[in-house]
Order: C-alpha cells, then structure tokens, then sequence
C-alpha cells in the first residue's frame, strides 16, 4: 500500500470471498481456516497449498473441498494424491503449483502465509493477477518491496497486512492522512529473553529460545522474536507498506502484546490498536475489509490486566533492530540478504551449529559483504538469495576469529 489503500476484490459487490491459502498447514494458515470455518456465510475456501504436511492437508481438503491444492514439496505429492482419491480436487506439486494456486481464477482473496523467501513469488504472482494479497509473509516486502508495490500497481490489486503490528498500523491511519503521520511505533514482546543477561543469551539452547511467553508460533519466527530479528523484519515491511522514512518508525517493547501498534499524527494525537494476543483478530480483518464481523475471540478486559509497561528496545542484546534500520537506510538487496542470512543462522541455530547471539552477528557480516545493487530486478534478489545463504553458511562453518578466504 503505497499511499492511501486502494482495495479492491474481484468482484465487490458479492459479500462472498474466495480465498486461498498459501502455507494452509502452519499456525497462520490454520488460524485462517479457523476464521474461515466460523465465518462460512463470507468466506469460502477455493485453494490450498502446502510445503509438505500431506496429511494434515488431506483433512483440510476433507473439510473445505477447495477446488485445488498444491504441496511445494514433490516427494509428498504421490501421498497426498491417494488420500484424497476421488475427492474432485486438482492435485498441483512444486513451486509452479503453489504459484497456480496463487492466481486461480476463482480466488479472490490469497493469503500468504508462507514462511521465508519461498513466499516472494506467489505472492508477486498474485499481485500481477489481480488477487487482493492478505500479506502474512513479511519476507516478500523484506526482500523486494518496490518490486511488490510495482506488481500491485501493474495488477490493479492490493496488498493487506496480516501480521499483528502492520494490521494495527494500518487501521490506526485510518483515523488521518498519510501525510499527517508523525510517527509509527511497532511493539515487541521482548521473546523469551527479554530480561536476560548477554550471557544467558550466548549460552542459550534451542529449547530455552523457542519458549515465548505470549504467541504460539512456528520455530523460525518464534527464534526471530527471540532475537528481535521479527522487528528488523518488520521495519523493513513497514517502510514499504506504509510510504514510511527509517525515522518514522520506531520499536518499542510491550510484554503483555495488548498493544499492537501504535500511529503519532503531527497534532501530537497518538492512534493504538489493541486487543488480546489472538492472530485470527488480524486475519479476519484483512479477510473481511473494509467491513469487521463478529469474531469468537476473548474480550479485551483492561481492568482486569491493571496495568500495560513500555520499555526501551535495548539494541546491545538485540542487535538486529539496528539492522532493520540499515537495511531500510541501505536499500537494494540489503533487505534479501538481511532475510537470507538469517534464514540459514536460524537453521543453523535450531540445529545446535550456532550460537544464540550470532545470529544476528551472522547477518551483520553478511550484509557487511554484500554486493552494491541499487535498484535491484527480481533475478538480482533471487541471485541475493542464493548468494547470502552460501556466504552465510560459509561463516557459520567457521568459528568466530578463524580466518576466512575468499
């Protein structure tokens, strides 16, 4: 959204949505169906797709009987086609199939949950389509934001935040002009770690990253909250949703995730979304808009909570706050390799190969090396990609201080 929205559906007049959902297996996807399955009257399901969770795909066909599915992954393919033998569904594998499923004819709505870069190109595909994009993977604008505004306008579609932040953003503007933004803050939880000393922190294990205290997550975007690396992210994905400057945006942190974001206008007015942490809150409001439905979500009891606490970010135990603001700063392929980077360090992290804190170190020296491509194509992000992912694993297969060649 580049300037005020312009949303449209394919057909707006029909009160009725058809939608499909990328990354229909994960914590987002199925969050989706949830809302879908409660709201029938105004959300039909017309296309799937998953990287390789065959079964679980196999009962959400069961129930929704969208006319296609995709499994990215070609090795699961065969499985899932003889568990739903007979079902009338059109059976799409590989990468082309989630893009198929993408630009269907009828689908109106595609919301993309996939997670990470493999996301980037259903959702451009939807955008040239002219599909309305509920935008759950922030990766997509990380790693070519001017390309997705470029496909939106090419397309005549529209691009609608579903992460918690964005989706409060977005509805706070709505109560003045872009160009009376002061300000936008994007709240953090803090992770898992937000009280921990810097040595907790380098010896952390897995297990203790992966328990956040107030979202259920998927294990890579739990890690990037766990280093704040989700905010880094998000700042780059503010930037070209909204039109923002890097010194528009700021991050705060809110342990209690009631705020999700708040908008300062230059009258000094401050505009906050607030709710309990529930991510089918944002998902329905991007299925639904610009009109809000009943949800069946806990009601927001402030009396109850007694009290909200803010705190300063502390850049010194998450460093990679300061590298959303460079990436945004940097532009090119800062923000492709930025994701990359931390793409291959998370894995590495889960997999017990890398410190908790190097993560972002991992990034840092990444993005300290990379190529200058001011105004990248799409085959110079995908050559970003591919190069930060070997850099950032050649780093990571050497410890800190072990001299690297080129």
């Amino acid at each position: 959204m580049d300037g005020d929205p312009d949303v449209r559906y394919n057909d707006p007049t029909s009160p009725m949505k058809r939608i499909a959902v990328l990354g229909s297996t994960g914590s987002i996807g199925q969050n989706t169906l949830d809302v879908a399955r409660k709201l029938r009257d105004r959300c039909q399901i017309v296309g799937l797709a998953a990287r390789s969770q065959w079964e679980v795909l196999r009962d959400q066909v069961a129930e929704f009987k969208p006319s296609r599915v995709a499994l990215s992954d070609p090795g699961s393919v065969d499985k899932l086609r003889k568990a739903i033998d007979g079902a009338g569904v059109r059976l799409l594998s590989g990468p082309e199939g989630v893009v198929a499923v993408a630009t269907a004819e009828d689908a109106d709505v595609v919301l993309s949950a996939i997670t990470g870069y493999a996301g980037l190109e259903p959702g451009l595909a939807a955008l040239r389509a002219g599909k309305t994009l509920a935008l759950a993977n922030k990766e997509s604008l990380v790693t070519a934001g001017p390309l997705m505004l470029e496909a939106a306008r090419a397309g005549g579609a529209a691009i609608l935040p579903v992460d918690s932040e964005h989706s409060a953003i977005f509805q706070a503007l709505a109560s003045g002009k872009r160009e009376e933004v002061r300000r936008v803050v994007i709240t953090a939880s803090g992770g898992p770690f937000r009280k921990a000393t810097l040595r907790e922190m380098e010896e952390a294990a897995p297990e203790q990253a992966l328990r956040h205290p107030t979202w259920n997550m998927g294990p890579k975007i739990t890690i990037d909250s766990a280093t704040m690396m989700n905010k880094a992210l998000e700042i780059i994905e503010a930037r070209w949703l909204f039109g923002l400057e890097p010194e528009q945006i700021e991050v705060i942190v809110h342990p209690q995730s009631i705020v999700h974001s708040l908008v300062e206008f230059r009258d000094g007015s401050v505009i906050a979304q607030l709710g309990l942490p529930d991510m089918r809150v944002p998902i329905q409001y991007a299925l639904t808009w610009p009109e809000r439905a009943e949800a069946d979500v806990r009601r927001l009891d402030l009396a109850k909570i007694g009290s909200l606490t803010f705190e300063a970010a502390d850049t010194e135990r998450f460093p990679a706050i300061a590298l959303g603001f460079r990436a945004v700063r940097e532009g090119g392929t800062s923000g492709a390799v930025l994701n990359a980077a931390n793409e291959v360090a998370v894995e590495a992290f889960l997999a017990r190969k890398l410190k908790f804190m190097r993560i972002a170190a991992v990034v840092r020296e990444v993005m300290d090396a990379r190529p200058d491509v001011p105004a990248p194509t799409l085959d110079d992000i995908r050559a970003a990609d591919t190069w930060a992912r070997a850099e950032a694993l050649r780093r990571i297969s050497h410890p800190q201080g072990t001299p690297i060649h080129a």
